[in-house]
């Protein structure tokens, strides 16, 4: 996916972009890229491979080469980025975060009118920034552009401009599906994917954008250039999974949302009396493990990790575009403690269910180590389409997704024509077992809460696709749009 940073201030920025980045790496394996300005001395900027070699260690050896008081920087797994774009709307730098789905079509009508070209190829494409920068250019300025760009974007764009007066523009996409943070202290502003990232840094939390909102940042503080649209669809894989436990988004904590899910999944299984007798409650980890730990909390089942994820170097499982690769990079990050696996019955929580490579792997390999039982939860339903707005994973096809493989198997071509039927359900599912045989058991789903945004957020703006419920209990449950059940 990606994510990004930028800061100004009344002194240098190096450092705060440089660690302030390097806090979104959970967000990308690919390419890394600082940009910083200086008054006299223009931009300087760097834009490194990470695949291979951690953001941090790669960058350190040029931060003696950047000097200035404002600057953006990304982790980005898609195109190499920051750009530089110089036009008529004067030179700025760009970072952007989102997918273009009709790349092919507006490149073409770019080249309708004669005398366009782009020189940012990325594995043989036009670099997804450039064709942003490049329809940002059709207006007269660069708020109109942004928002034009927006519009004629089949998919989102979220951006940092950085513009030679030293400012930053920052933009939501148009529906919220990412977050856009400012935080500010006494020597100026910063804004960011992630919140944590400038706390460490010693910011504070300042504003928070809303879907479509565009915003200018100075040393001095911030202010909006266009208002925050209507319509919010904030993506729930955030909370699901790739957000950061310490992460706020739309004022909602990460890890405690993960908690409140594992704890309404094992409240509604105490409630129908369907809570299997199991001697731990494990969580497939990392992202699993708060989720399991709320469910343990919750049934008074003990928790316990009886295996562990090797992270040093394993990227993540399903990240490869091989399917063999993924198998095996799943299985290889996955190390059991025997002590507390051989005989024992063993409920896991996953954080979700995409392809299936690690549901798969994690429920052989417990009853390899000798498990009696293994019993399974998902704490969100199984995912039934690739994303279009986010560039979370690199999939050929929607029929790599196990959903969509087990409906097959069990109805075959009809099965298929009922995909929106199906997805309309499966986005309010709240649990799925896993028995030994999964493949040729099929799935048993039923009720999960999707995340949105509180009442009492960090703004509230009345008529946004968002709601908030209260549970039996009068605890706050959060539901809306997230991933939308059709394609």
């Amino acid at each position: 996916m990606g994510g990004f940073f930028g800061a100004v201030a009344h002194q240098d920025v190096t450092l705060d972009i440089f660690f302030g980045v390097d806090y979104h790496s959970h967000l990308g394996t690919r390419r890394g890229g600082m940009l910083i300005y200086d008054e006299q001395d223009g931009f300087q900027r760097q834009i490194h491979s990470i695949e291979n070699t951690p953001f941090r260690t790669k960058f350190e050896k040029d931060l003696s080469e950047f000097h200035g008081n404002c600057g953006i920087g990304c982790i980005s797994d898609t195109d190499p980025q920051p750009l530089l774009v110089r036009s008529h709307l004067g030179l700025y730098a760009i970072t952007t975060v989102g997918i273009i789905n009709n790349a092919e079509e507006l490149i073409q009508r770019y080249f309708s009118d004669h005398g366009h070209q782009f020189m940012a190829m990325s594995s043989g494409k036009v670099n997804s920034t450039e064709l942003a920068a490049a329809l940002i250019n059709q207006k007269d300025d660069l708020v109109s552009g942004i928002l034009h760009a927006q519009e004629e974007i089949d998919g989102s764009l979220t951006l940092l401009l950085l513009t030679e007066q030293g400012e930053i523009i920052a933009a939501r996409d148009r529906l919220g599906r990412l977050p856009v943070l400012v935080g500010q202290n006494d020597s100026g502003c910063c804004v960011s994917f992630e919140s944590f990232a400038y706390h460490k840094l010693d910011y504070h939390d300042a504003y928070e954008l809303g879907p479509r909102e565009i915003v200018r940042i100075t040393a001095d503080g911030f202010e909006t250039l266009s208002p925050a649209g209507q319509e919010m669809k904030i993506c729930g894989f955030l909370w699901t999974y790739y957000g950061y436990p310490n992460s706020n988004y739309e004022g909602i904590n990460v890890e405690v949302m993960r908690y409140r899910n594992g704890e309404i999944m094992a409240r509604d299984e105490v409630h129908r009396g369907q809570l299997p007798k199991v001697d731990y409650v494990a969580g497939v980890p990392d992202s699993g493990v708060p989720h399991a730990i709320g469910f343990a909390n919750r049934s008074g089942k003990p928790f316990a990790r009886p295996f562990v994820k090797y992270t040093p170097t394993w990227p993540r499982s399903f990240m490869p575009t091989s399917q063999e690769a993924r198998n095996q990079v799943a299985k290889m990050k996955q190390i059991p403690v025997p002590e507390l696996i051989e005989g024992k019955k063993l409920l896991f929580v996953d954080d979700s269910i995409v392809r299936g490579t690690q549901l798969r792997e994690t429920v052989e390999f417990l009853y390899e180590s000798g498990a009696e039982e293994v019993h399974m939860r998902s704490a969100c339903p199984p995912v039934m389409y690739g994303c279009k707005y986010l560039n979370f994973s690199r999939s050929n096809s929607d029929m790599e997704l196990l959903a969509r493989r087990t409906i097959q198997e069990l109805e075959g071509d009809e099965g298929q024509q009922h995909i929106e039927e199906y997805g309309r359900r499966l986005h309010g599912a709240r649990q799925m077992h896993a028995p030994r045989h999964l493949r040729e058991a099929g799935l048993r789903l039923s009720g999960l809460p999707v995340p949105g945004r509180p009442a009492g957020g960090h703004r509230h703006r009345p008529g946004q696709d968002l709601h908030l419920l209260l549970d039996g209990e009068g605890v706050k449950t959060l539901q809306g749009d997230g991933c939308p059940p059709g394609p």
